[in-house]
């Protein structure tokens, strides 16, 4: 049952809104890209950077372009009076007359504008020409929006009309892990554990707030099939993609557990080769990562694991798309009972995950350390283990060589067992000085002689 309504606070993006101050800081003209998947803040931080008494804020959408300029001159018009007593024919025709008028310093800014240039396909050159003419006076204009394919391709690719005139192009990245923790008031575990199911995406923390705890958020925003998340990462591969039915068949099986290409293509049928772009195309949006084994380039290895990046999609995929029938026919308890029995061993995932994103932020043993990985491998004995977060030393003489588990506080001492008898016989150990860290999900007591033991405040702070 819903609450209240909730409002989040605006969290961690004081470099971002430094940028975007600093790019209009000057009094010429400034073109400002902003882009990134739904959900992770764009529109806030737009928000926070402009000046409501001066500044302007459109939020394009896929109503007739006519219908758009005159809700555009509406909103200029709270600034501008009587700027909408004038019939606009074009888009060049406005935004002149933006330019001719607008208050000193005064900046325009324009929300989900791939939903613009659906229905008017000339804006990109009619802006390209805006930012090029500087005889009628400056123009300051932000161009937001959530089609990562859409953005790049108006902005970034050397084709496109704006391509080298942004003087800042900023992508919104999800948020980190500790920031969950405060917008939800969670202790560390329940942060671990939340941060499972909404990722890094603000507003899902927004919308989880919301209700009464995990699970009867999860019930309510994502296996009810009237919930406002319960088709949500369909959606998002329709921003970013002309077709999403490949990368959903994709994103569907590395949920399941198909984390190489071969099982991949074994599975869809389809060769090896045939995958090797659309895996790319998805590593670059950010829906999936690639793993490597530590100690290996990512440009020349051919052992690579793939991983749903966002643990909000990876949660969906794994557990919500199987379960499309039963929640079709509104079985959202026997769903959820599933769920719980077995959403440890997803928290327990991205909890290694989050271990090894810590690692170069935490000095284990005072010393600084370099990105962490994933190892798998035979080890000098020829047997084919896997350790969980290994990385070097930023000076090239320490290994860290580490084991993550989601497990109860008894079992700690047979993780550090297994972490001593391992690691003298790993084949990257060799003319290095060996550390060992556990990352536990309860607080230890007791300390274990040569082991750093971390918990989740550390990881989480360092995330």
């Amino acid at each position: 049952m819903v609450v209240e309504k909730f409002r989040l606070p605006f969290l961690d993006r004081n470099g971002e809104l430094a940028r975007l101050k600093a790019a209009f800081a000057d009094a010429g003209s400034a073109l400002v890209v902003i882009y990134g998947r739904r959900r992770c803040g764009k529109s806030r931080l737009l928000l926070e950077s402009l000046d409501p008494s001066r500044d302007v804020y459109f939020q394009a959408d896929l109503r007739d372009a006519a219908v758009q300029r005159q809700a555009l001159a509406r909103e200029i018009a709270r600034r501008i009076p009587r700027f909408d007593s004038v019939l606009y024919p074009e888009w060049s025709a406005i935004l002149e007359a933006w330019r001719e008028r607008a208050p000193a310093g005064a900046i325009l800014a324009i929300d989900e504008l791939p939903y613009l240039v659906q229905i008017a396909p000339e804006l990109p050159s009619v802006f390209q020409r805006l930012v090029e003419t500087r005889s009628t006076g400056p123009l300051r204009i932000v161009l937001c929006g959530s089609s990562q394919r859409m953005m790049y391709g108006l902005a970034l690719d050397a084709a496109a009309p704006l391509y080298g005139r942004a003087r800042e192009v900023l992508k919104v990245e999800p948020l980190a892990a500790k920031w969950i923790r405060n917008a939800l008031h969670l202790d560390d575990r329940q942060a671990v554990e939340a941060y499972s199911v909404w990722g890094g995406l603000p507003r899902n923390w927004e919308l989880a707030a919301a209700h009464k705890g995990t699970g009867a958020a999860m019930k309510a925003l994502i296996l009810d099939k009237a919930g406002i998340l319960h088709g949500e990462p369909p959606r998002l591969l329709l921003d970013d993609l002309r077709s999403a039915v490949q990368a959903g068949s994709i994103l569907s099986l590395v949920g399941a557990g198909a984390h190489r290409i071969g099982e991949i293509a074994a599975r869809l049928g389809r060769p090896v080769t045939a995958l090797t772009r659309p895996l790319a195309l998805l590593v670059d949006l950010g829906y999936i990562r690639r793993e490597v084994p530590f100690g290996e380039s990512p440009l020349s290895s051919r052992r690579s694991l793939y991983r749903i990046a966002d643990p909000f999609v990876e949660f969906w995929y794994r557990f919500v798309q199987p379960a499309g029938s039963l929640l079709e026919m509104d079985l959202v308890d026997e769903v959820h009972s599933r769920i719980r029995a077995e959403l440890p061993s997803h928290v327990a995932e991205v909890w290694e995950h989050l271990a090894r994103r810590s690692v170069p932020r935490l000095p284990i043993d005072g010393v600084t350390w370099g990105p962490a990985s994933r190892w798998w491998g035979n080890d000098l004995a020829g047997r084919s283990v896997e350790v969980d977060v290994a990385a070097e030393s930023l000076d090239g003489h320490h290994v860290l060589v580490g084991e993550a588990k989601w497990s109860a506080r008894r079992q700690t001492a047979g993780v550090i067992a297994r972490l001593r008898e391992l690691s003298p016989k790993l084949p990257f150990v060799r003319g290095h000085t060996v550390h060992l860290a556990a990352w536990v999900r309860d607080e230890e007591r007791e300390s274990f002689e040569e082991v750093s033991l971390i918990g989740p405040c550390a990881t989480l702070d360092a995330s």
